[in-house]
């Protein structure tokens, strides 16, 4: 088994080859690759005699870089299988090569690292930055908005072009402002050195980039990162610690129960009116809810909002085979029969009732269209929606006996069974009650607004009126809707 030595040509100078390095290139005879000729060395090399091949058009007969990579491997391996190969990169072989990389992963070829000079030392001492500090080092090429840590140094290398910097300034972009300060720097440590400070929105036309441009980000203060996860969480830690808001401190889950339930009700009020600003701010005050009740969790020393977001992340998962694993489904029906399985298999089998799964803590008609729901599954409802109205007229007469008797405790009962009844007939025709009635409750809105605003109009109080005038200014507020739909 032949093997592939590889040298590191430094960031773009041959004085920074070291002498053992440059003794061993000098000293070859035979053809050397390069991944690229496009460094200033080689040509300093080849000056003195040495002779490259080069992957250049490889990076022409790819779209993808990782495909240019694997390219470049196979080419590599397929010349070590007559001979040993000498190969040689930009910088360190051990920074920021993939080649290296997928070359070491390989088990039909023997690989040295010869050494060669990372630019990171002389980075540094331009920039005057200490790593310790927090330092992320990122390859243009491939990598992820979420990945980004931007309270630390970052320098992302192979910012070789226009079009590549434009797409670090767009992603930089969603969390940063247009006005912040980046530094181009190339050929860190040579003598041809460039350090260009630009606001960030320029960083794709300021300067000409090459092979040997990174481009470093200094870290953002606090402030500008209020979008992002960890400063909220931060925030409510410090409004729960010391020093922090007295409200805030004395919560507890039984405390927050109300406010958890508001909050939801006002983001449906914002989905039902469609108003995005809105709906913004009402899911923030949900989540707001979310992180008291996790950093109570932390406090108490039961749980923390890692663990909220592990059991959702690990529930998604799991309830979702057909996407993170390889079942097969046809529609939406077999994602909810597959939901319903996994979900009984994650209880530990089948619950003590089928009716245990829904909360009693649900609102009424909710509850009551669910309950239906569950025991609809085992065959328990009427086939004939004409017996569920029946039903429905049942109960009321029983309601009106009970009224009739003036048994009041019976009247209730009764009602209970009338309104369970009418959610069961909505459910067979397909009809939400929940969002039937909030469309009723919001016509209600709509027309005693109306109404209020009539009486202003003349300056009465709607308590000055008598019924009849009343009515009148009800039939005045439907007809005035009903106008205005034409």
């Amino acid at each position: 088994m032949n093997t592939i030595k590889i040298y590191g040509l430094g960031a773009g100078d041959l004085d920074q080859l070291s002498l053992g390095v440059y003794k061993e290139l000098t000293s070859l005879s035979d053809v050397i690759y390069a991944r690229t000729l496009d460094h200033p060395v080689i040509s300093e090399l080849q000056k003195e005699g040495l002779t490259f091949e080069s992957f250049d058009e490889t990076y022409e007969a790819f779209d993808q870089f990782d495909d240019v990579y694997k390219a470049i491997v196979t080419g590599l391996v397929t010349a070590a299988n007559d001979q040993d190969v000498t190969y040689v990169v930009p910088g360190h072989p051990m920074l920021a090569e993939r080649t290296v990389q997928l070359l070491l992963d390989r088990e039909d070829v023997n690989v040295e690292i010869k050494g060669g000079q990372s630019y990171l030392d002389d980075l540094f001492n331009s920039l005057h930055i200490d790593p310790i500090e927090g330092f992320q080092f990122i390859d243009a090429t491939s990598f992820e908005r979420s990945e980004l840590q931007l309270r630390n140094h970052l320098v992302f290398c192979q910012v070789y072009d226009a079009m590549m910097a434009s797409e670090v300034k767009l992603v930089l972009l969603e969390d940063l402002p247009a006005d912040y300060d980046v530094t181009i720097v190339s050929a860190a440590g040579s003598k041809e050195e460039r350090l260009v400070t630009v606001p960030l929105e320029e960083l794709d036309r300021a300067v000409d980039l090459n092979n040997l441009t990174s481009v470093y980000i200094p870290p953002a203060e606090k402030g500008q990162l209020n979008h992002q996860f960890f400063r909220l969480r931060e925030v409510i830690r410090d409004l729960r610690g010391p020093g922090g808001c007295p409200w805030d401190q004395k919560q507890t889950h039984e405390s927050l129960r109300k406010y958890l339930i508001e909050e939801a009700y006002e983001f449906i009020d914002a989905v039902n009116r469609k108003d995005d600003d809105h709906m913004v701010e009402e899911l923030g005050d949900v989540l707001l809810q979310v992180m008291l009740h996790s950093q109570i969790g932390e406090d108490d020393g039961f749980f923390s909002v890692n663990d909220v977001i592990q059991s959702v992340t690990d529930k998604m998962i799991r309830r979702h085979p057909h996407v993170f694993g390889d079942v097969h489904v046809e529609n939406s029906d077999d994602v909810l029969s597959n939901w319903d399985d996994i979900k009984k298999q994650e209880k530990g089998g089948a619950p003590n009732s089928l009716l245990d799964g829904v909360p009693a803590s649900f609102p009424a008609l909710l509850q009551a269209e669910d309950l239906q729901k569950k025991a609809a599954k085992v065959g328990f409802d009427w086939d004939d929606v004409e017996l569920v109205l029946a039903k429905v007229e049942e109960e009321w007469q029983e309601f009106l006996e009970a009224k009739k008797n003036q048994d009041t405790e019976e009247m209730e009962k009764e009602f209970g069974d009338w309104l369970f009844a009418i959610a069961n007939a909505a459910r067979h025709y397909k009809i939400n009650g929940e969002t039937a009635l909030q469309r009723t409750n919001q016509k209600f809105r709509d027309r005693f607004s109306s109404m209020e605003t009539q009486a202003s109009k003349v300056d009465r109080d709607l308590a000055d009126y008598s019924l009849e005038e009343l009515e009148e200014l009800w039939v005045n507020a439907k007809q005035e809707k009903e106008d205005n739909k034409e």
